[in-house]
């Protein structure tokens, strides 16, 4: 058989990231699956939790993030993005919610058909009685040593940045891709707070954050 055909060969097998036999002596293979079992997890305790409110995972997932970021990105567009969703997705999404009275939309003085989103009482009561959701999930996580979870975190929050880098993530909020943050003698350091950061100090999902400049 022809060397191009062997070199086709393998590049096809090494593509197959699910495929057992590959995952036997891929570690990168073997993680992405494990990425895959973990992403399950997350939506079996998201459904648990939503059957017992009478929300969707999305539902609740919105109220979550309106309770916590800034109006601002608490929009149908922004929504969108964040959880990778279409606009007539979050749409529906928000209709229930507001029929159910549990946001309430504010409308812009200057365009009668945008607006931003808040919680009612009644929202925040079920973000309250919701957002534990996923407490198992970190309970197992806490068992590791400190070394393995600086080491896990570190994997992660360089994997957020780069996947929004190529384009496949939608939004992050990383120090890594924030105009603030820079390099200094090889470590991490915030301009905004002026203070080195280690890598326990880089945030996912920064309230201060600003995206840099892209180079031209």
């Amino acid at each position: 058989m022809p060397v191009k055909q062997i070199l086709a060969g393998i590049t096809i097998m090494e593509k197959k990231v699910f495929d057992p036999r590959i995952q036997e002596n891929d570690v990168p293979s073997k993680i992405v699956a494990g990425l895959e079992r973990i992403s399950e997890v997350f939506k079996v305790l998201l459904w648990e939790k939503a059957k017992v409110v009478g929300l969707s995972p999305i539902q609740i997932q919105i109220l979550i993030f309106i309770v916590y970021h800034k109006q601002e990105f608490c929009n149908v567009s922004h929504l969108a993005k964040e959880f990778n969703v279409t606009k007539p997705t979050i749409s529906d999404a928000v209709r229930i919610l507001t029929k159910k009275q549990l946001i309430i939309k504010d409308f812009s003085s200057s365009d009668s058909r945008s607006y931003s989103m808040r919680l009612s009482d009644l929202g925040k009561k079920v973000v309250a009685e919701t957002e534990d959701f996923a407490d198992p999930l970190r309970n197992q996580i806490k068992g590791s040593t400190p070394e393995d979870l600086e080491n896990l975190f570190q994997l992660i929050s360089k994997l957020i940045y780069q996947l929004h880098q190529n384009g496949i993530l939608t939004v992050q909020r990383t120090c890594y891709g924030c105009k603030f943050y820079a390099k200094r003698r090889n470590n991490g350091y915030c301009n905004l707070l002026e203070k080195e950061l280690l890598t326990s100090d880089i945030r996912l999902d920064c309230q201060e954050y600003e995206e840099k400049s892209k180079v031209v």
